[in-house]
């Protein structure tokens, strides 16, 4: 993890299993983008990866990965395959970087996302309505708006994958890879995207907020995101998730492209996630 890699076009490894999240985004953000990754996983944090909306292991990593990559699951490897055997199976994971690199904010994506999985089995209206995720909110958003940001964030999320995309994918994985926040466990089967994120409404506490490194959007001067909220600012959340008609839905269930459209209606209204 402490090693600058070289130039590769494939990887192929057994890792140590404790190492399977921040290994797993320092690969994706290393530039050039290497053609595929042969890696084999503990199977649990391998099903996690891999799943699909609607699939019980679908969570903030599949989300976050998939967005990136490509990933396919080659074949489990069980426990007996191995002298002396360990306690857990494994699997054979294929991971193939997507050319061009999506054109989205990535530290705001996370944010968003892991707001949305903070408990993935609530609607997303549960999510973002609760008061202190609301003024954590709003207060990024007038802080935004007097430091004259708005403007520039959107064209960030509007711009190609150049140079400064690349830049921002790589500080954006960087910090997953050095937080480590996929699960608390980093692959162990005691760990899941909800134990280690139960609670987390953009506060500060609890294990994180918005951000990567789980310091959350400004506070603007209200610790912990507490305070009033502008009933304004509570009809425009509201209407973006009516327009959108994610208000009743569960994140566990939500697309790549859900989350993108979602994403881009915040943007449009001048909310933001970092």
């Amino acid at each position: 993890m402490k090693t600058d890699l070289p130039y590769f076009d494939l990887c192929v490894a057994n890792i140590p299993y404790n190492i399977s999240s921040p290994l797993t985004f320092k690969l994706l953000a290393h530039r050039p983008a290497f053609r595929a990754a042969i890696i084999m996983y503990q199977h649990e944090f391998a099903m996690r990866l891999v799943a699909r909306p609607g699939e019980s292991a679908y969570s903030r990593l599949a989300v976050n990965t998939q967005l990136l990559a490509r990933v396919n699951h080659l074949l489990k490897v069980g426990k007996n395959n191995f002298r002396p055997p360990p306690k857990v199976d494994s699997s054979v994971v294929r991971i193939e970087p997507r050319h061009p690199p999506p054109p989205v904010p990535l530290l705001e994506w996370d944010g968003m996302v892991r707001l949305a999985f903070g408990r993935k089995n609530r609607t997303l209206g549960a999510a973002f309505k609760n008061n202190r995720t609301l003024a954590a909110l709003e207060d990024n958003y007038n802080t935004m708006r007097a430091l004259n940001m708005g403007n520039a964030a959107a064209a960030t999320a509007a711009a190609g994958a150049g140079a400064p995309q690349q830049q921002q994918q790589q500080q954006w994985a960087a910090a997953l890879a050095a937080a480590a926040p996929m699960d608390a466990s980093d692959g162990e089967a005691s760990g899941s995207d909800e134990e280690a994120e139960e609670g987390m409404d953009l506060d500060g506490g609890g294990g994180g907020g918005a951000g990567p490194s789980g310091k959350g959007p400004r506070s603007g001067g209200r610790p912990g995101g507490k305070g009033r909220v502008s009933a304004e600012f509570k009809g425009t959340v509201a209407r973006i998730l009516e327009a959108t008609g994610f208000e009743q839905m569960r994140p566990a269930k939500m697309t790549q492209d859900d989350f993108l459209r979602l994403l881009a209606s915040f943007n449009a209204e001048g909310i933001h996630f970092c």
